[in-house]
């Protein structure tokens, strides 16, 4: 049994479905996006698709009803398939309290909801996820997945791990393994018992193996769909970590308990 922490909604759900089946993945988290890098076919195509990418994860404020069509479409695929997918709430930053606790009361409430990402604030600017921390221990400590990759940087996961301590019953997930700054995102989830790990997109075996060994039960399998590819990412996870029950843990457990399944 595997459960996929972190895949994007595709333009083609059913051939998504099929390969993380293909993955031995039983459930995946649906996060929303407003980029589509899989439907491009041609470098033009593809360019276009990485420009658009860029302003989202540079934190240029989209319009809200872009954000909540993303929504829209991780509704309709969890409402579709409820026995394989479940879904996070994404959420505008930079909203005022009260507005961004109105959004996320809203999508919380809906079945098969399960948390709140992937949150993308602009570089060195991740202190815009603090009002969305102060919503999910409001919800009683539900996973918020915040961007990990460039171009947030090793200030971002500091100010992460800072936020993480301000509210300690939740449980905040940093994605994409940190990217290069890996290592920093380790020494700091070991010293925040509530910081946890994305294994996704990790280029290293042995940065996989790495924090495994050091957070066995705090590292969790993703595949960042469709940027990466979820049968490669779980033979990566599998290619770091010999322990049987270990592999379990990272493939499955620690994501259900996370959930409180």
């Amino acid at each position: 049994m595997a459960f996929d922490l972190h895949a994007h909604v595709t333009v083609d759900v059913p051939a998504q479905l099929a390969r993380a089946r293909r993955a031995g993945v039983t459930r995946s988290v649906l996060l929303g996006t407003r980029v589509h890098p899989e439907a491009a076919s041609t470098l033009d195509e593809v360019r276009a698709e990485f420009a658009r990418l860029g302003t989202v994860i540079g934190g240029v404020q989209a319009p809200l009803a872009d954000v909540a069509g993303a929504f829209a479409e991780v509704r309709a695929a969890v409402d579709a398939h409820p026995e394989e997918f479940v879904g996070f709430a994404g959420v505008p930053l930079g909203l005022g309290a009260d507005e961004t606790s109105a959004w996320l009361d809203d999508c919380l409430g809906q079945p098969g909801i399960v948390g709140i990402g992937e949150l993308t604030p602009a570089p060195d600017r991740a202190e815009l996820a603090e009002p969305v921390l102060a919503v999910s221990a409001d919800h009683g400590g539900v996973p918020v997945l915040v961007h990990g990759f460039a171009p947030n940087t090793a200030a971002d996961l500091r100010t992460y791990a800072d936020l993480a301590a301000r509210y300690p019953t939740v449980p905040v997930v940093v994605g994409a393994f940190g990217g290069l700054n890996w290592l920093t995102l380790v020494d700091l989830a070991l010293a925040r018992p509530n910081l946890h790990i994305d294994l996704s997109s990790a280029v290293q075996v042995f940065g996989v193996r790495a924090a495994v060994n050091a957070l066995p039960e705090r590292c969790l399998f993703g595949s960042n769909t469709p940027y990466g590819d979820v049968v490669a990412a779980r033979s990566t996870v599998e290619a770091a970590v010999a322990d049987r029950a270990v592999l379990d843990q990272v493939l499955a457990g620690n994501l259900l308990r996370l959930l409180g399944e």
